[in-house]
C-alpha cells in the first residue's frame, strides 16, 4: 500500500525518560491490511555505524507489497537514518522508493552547525542545499527522537507534541495528539497502551487531519503495537507480529 512505511515511521511516539528507550539490534515487523486485504509488510531494524568519526546509530525501515497486492500496486519502500546515540541528531538519511512506478532516490546530509541539509537526487542528477530549523530531524530520526521525548508519559488529554522534521525538500511541524489510554489485544496477549492522534494533511490521501490513530505500549520500550487510518479510499491497518532486541523487558497480560 502506497505510502504505508511513511505512515509506520511517522506516526508512532516515544519514551518519557532521558536515557534511550531503544538500543542496537531492535527489531520490528508489521503484517499491513488494506480492508480485509493482507497488503504488505514493513520492519524497521536498529544497526551501529560510523559517520564523522562517531559511533552512531543507523536505523534502516522497508516496506513491501505482498500476494494480489503486489501485482496491483507494486512497494519497495527503503528508508534509513544515520543519528547521533545521545542526542538523536540526524547526519545522513536515504530515500529510495517504489510505489507503483512512482520512484525517488535520494540522500541527505545534515550540516547542524549551519542548520543546513545537502539533498542528492540521484534520479533526476541533481543536488541543493536547504536552510533548516535548528534541531531538525529526518522522517526516521522522528520516530527515535519522539521515543526519548520528555514528559510523554505525564501528558494529559488533547495535549500536543511538535518536532520540526525535514521530509520530501521542506519542513513541516509534525504534531501528535494525546488521546488517552486503553487496554487492547495483539497476538502477543493484552497490552496496556497509550493512544496518540498524529495531525496530517487532509485531501488526496487522508480524509481529515486526524485521519491516523496509533497504540503503543505503555512501558519503557513505548512498542507501536497497532495504527488504524481512514484513506480517501478505503483504510489501512498495521499491526506489529514480530519484535527483538527490546532495551526493556516487555510484558503481556
Amino acid at each position: 500500500m502506497k505510502k504505508m512505511l511513511a505512515i509506520l515511521l511517522l506516526f508512532t511516539v516515544g519514551n518519557a525518560f532521558s536515557q534511550n528507550a531503544f538500543t542496537t539490534g531492535e527489531y520490528f515487523k508489521f503484517r499491513i491490511h488494506y480492508g480485509i486485504v493482507n497488503a504488505g509488510y514493513a520492519t524497521l531494524e536498529v544497526k551501529d555505524a560510523v559517520r564523522n568519526g562517531k559511533k552512531v546509530y543507523h536505523v534502516v525501515g522497508k516496506g513491501r507489497t505482498t500476494g494480489m497486492t503486489k501485482f496491483f500496486f507494486k512497494v519497495e519502500d527503503n528508508y534509513e537514518s544515520y543519528f547521533d546515540k545521545k542526542t538523536i541528531t540526524p547526519y545522513q538519511y536515504v530515500r529510495k522508493i517504489d510505489e507503483g512506478g512512482y520512484t525517488k532516490d535520494q540522500e541527505g546530509f545534515f550540516n547542524q552547525a549551519n542548520n543546513t541539509v545537502l539533498v542528492k537526487d540521484y534520479k533526476n542528477k541533481k543536488e541543493k542545499t536547504l536552510s533548516v530549523p535548528a534541531g531538525v530531524q529526518d522522517m526516521v530520526s522522528t520516530f527515535y527522537y519522539l521515543r526519548n521525548h520528555p514528559g510523554v508519559d505525564k501528558m494529559k488529554i488533547g495535549e500536543f507534541i511538535a518536532v520540526d522534521m525535514f521530509f520530501d525538500d521542506e519542513t513541516t511541524k509534525f504534531k501528535l495528539k494525546f488521546i488517552g489510554r486503553e487496554e487492547i489485544s495483539t497476538k502477543f496477549g493484552n497490552v496496556s497502551t497509550m493512544i496518540f492522534r498524529p495531525y496530517v494533511q487532509a485531501g488526496r490521501v487522508f480524509k481529515e487531519e486526524e485521519s491516523l490513530t496509533v497504540w503503543i505500549s505503555d512501558d519503557e520500550n513505548k512498542i507501536p503495537l497497532r495504527i488504524k487510518a481512514s484513506l480517501a479510499v478505503g483504510s489501512l491497518k498495521a499491526d506489529l507480529m514480530e519484535y527483538k532486541g527490546l532495551k526493556y523487558p516487555f510484558e503481556a497480560k
